[in-house]
């Protein structure tokens, strides 16, 4: 169909926008029970109503190969499955290989499989560990990711089986066209990072964190690297500080730190290296378990945006964004995803640099900025969520800038456009009165203006069969993304606005007459 030939309303359909609402922690119980069926029906059934496209869940390893290696019980995740098709809304799975507790947010405990932790008992180096010898059982540190410790699977062979395991239990609702996204889990959290921030660890913002590679498989492996280019004395930093520290208190992160100098910049590298090559292995994993399915991979990462306008960026290199002025450390990642044909899912799409403390030297809005203009770069899909609940005008104004940062074009697509947006979290908050009305007419915004579109294509979202993985990217061709480019520029405010400075004075005055 000619262009000019569409109509106003089938133009701006080019502009729409997915909202997804991520489903609670918990909504599936450790005990793999789906409590509250009439419950969840119900807030779906809202959800809908608002014009919502689709949910995502959590899909929890703790809970479903909790008996025993590969012992795999998917039934209560059928019953939620079910119910969301009912619903009309389409489905995102997390592929969640972390613990649940421990960070911002989790409100529920659900720690990896039973098994797994009693392994750990008798080898705690499977766990990521820091320099004073804490290990974090969030996730299995990818220093185990190719050793058969694990009744003589390993990490990799494990996130394998259990993604086919996952397909061949759902292929009816993979054939249903219900479920349009695999988000595989990376580390902590779900996102392809360190545990470099613990909560549990005694960590609180904005500290920048620790190195977690002292478990004796990683040390082993840096001792390796280290030798390997005649510097079989390097050891890996002992001067970074811990959680809490600021960067100028430390001699790695301090001007003209170690983090400048020719070792610095080894570990560095082969820090955040790690994560490409473990981020890119159980991707390839992934590619195949589900192989042919009309679905997308998808791949998290982590906003870190405190000290982001320091110089050391040092939470971000502690998490292993190797990222400073000079060198750009996520569009590395973008191409590494680009081979799985995975979309990149960023956080913090909603915070702004004024609300953050001065003395953080936070940049949400310029971190943002250069994730996603990575991403677009590299000619991959972005989508994003927000890092924290907020019910307020002021946060969804900021989401539907990053959604489309140069606004709608009313004769077709938009310059840019993200993917689809997650929003955090499914809650009786968000369903209350006034909060939930100011959400549907984002919802609306988001869909530019658009009444709830249940063809996707129709917004140019084409989800064909997955195809097999391009062939491996050697580390070089990788590392020549680090090249830093200018971001695309970003509109100072969004053309779709919920509302403004009067809508929330007029809220406030309607929330004391309630």
């Amino acid at each position: 169909m000619q262009a000019s030939s569409l109509t106003y309303n089938e133009k701006m359909l080019a502009n729409y926008v997915p909202v997804y609402v991520m489903l609670p922690l918990g909504v599936v119980t450790i005990n793999n029970v789906l409590e509250d069926k009439a419950r969840i029906e119900k807030q779906l059934k809202e959800l809908r109503a608002a014009g919502v496209d689709g949910v995502m869940v959590d899909v929890w390893w703790g809970i479903t190969e909790s008996q025993g290696p590969k012992q795999y019980d998917w039934s209560a995740y059928r019953s939620l499955f079910q119910i969301v098709q009912e619903r009309g809304l389409k489905l995102q799975a997390i592929m969640s290989f972390h613990q649940c507790g421990g960070n911002v947010g989790d409100v529920v405990n659900i720690p990896l499989p039973q098994w797994v932790l009693d392994i750990g008992e008798s080898d705690p180096d499977v766990f990521y560990t820091n320099r004073s010898g804490n290990r974090n059982k969030e996730y299995l540190s990818l220093g185990v990711d190719n050793e058969p410790l694990f009744y003589g699977r390993t990490a990799v062979e494990i996130y394998g089986d259990y993604m086919k395991s996952f397909r061949d239990s759902m292929s009816d609702f993979f054939e249903d066209g219900l479920i349009i996204d695999i988000e595989v889990g990376l580390g902590p959290a779900g996102e392809l990072r360190y545990p470099s921030y613990p909560q549990n660890q005694g960590w609180v913002f904005p500290g920048i964190g620790e190195f977690q590679c002292y478990d004796k498989y990683l040390k082993a492996e840096f001792k390796e690297a280290a030798t390997s280019v005649g510097h079989p004395e390097w050891e890996l930093p002992d001067n970074a500080g811990t959680y809490n520290d600021t960067p100028t208190s430390t001699e790695f992160f301090g001007p003209s730190g170690t983090y400048l100098t020719e070792k610095g910049k080894f570990f560095l590298t082969w820090y955040s290296n790690k994560l490409l090559g473990h981020g890119d292995q159980i991707l390839d994993e992934a590619n195949k378990a589900f192989l042919g399915c009309k679905v997308k991979l998808a791949a998290k990462v982590s906003g870190i945006h405190w000290w982001y306008k320091a110089d050391d960026h040092a939470a971000e290199l502690t998490a292993g964004y190797y990222n400073l002025k000079d060198r750009d450390g996520y569009r590395p990642v973008a191409r590494m995803l680009s081979r799985h044909y995975a979309i990149l899912n960023f956080t913090c799409l909603e915070m702004r640099d004024s609300e953050q403390s001065s003395d953080a030297k936070s940049g949400p809005q310029e971190l943002v900025q250069q994730v996603l203009s990575g991403g677009w770069r590299e000619n991959l899909e972005v989508a994003g969520e927000n890092a924290l609940s907020r019910y307020d005008r002021d946060a969804y104004n900021q989401i539907l800038l990053n959604a489309r940062p140069n606004g709608v074009n009313k004769e077709g697509p938009p310059k840019l456009r993200m993917y689809g947006v997650t929003y955090l979290r499914l809650s009786d908050d968000l369903l209350q009165k006034n909060n939930f009305n100011i959400f549907k007419t984002f919802v609306k915004r988001m869909h530019a203006n658009q009444d709830y579109c249940p063809d996707p294509e129709k917004y140019n979202h084409h989800i064909g069969q997955l195809e097999r993985s391009k062939p491996k990217m050697p580390i070089e061709y990788l590392l020549e993304a680090t090249e830093p480019m200018e971001p695309f520029p970003w509109d100072k405010e969004t053309d779709m606005s919920v509302g403004g400075a009067l809508s929330n004075l007029i809220d406030k005055i309607l929330s004391i007459f309630k």
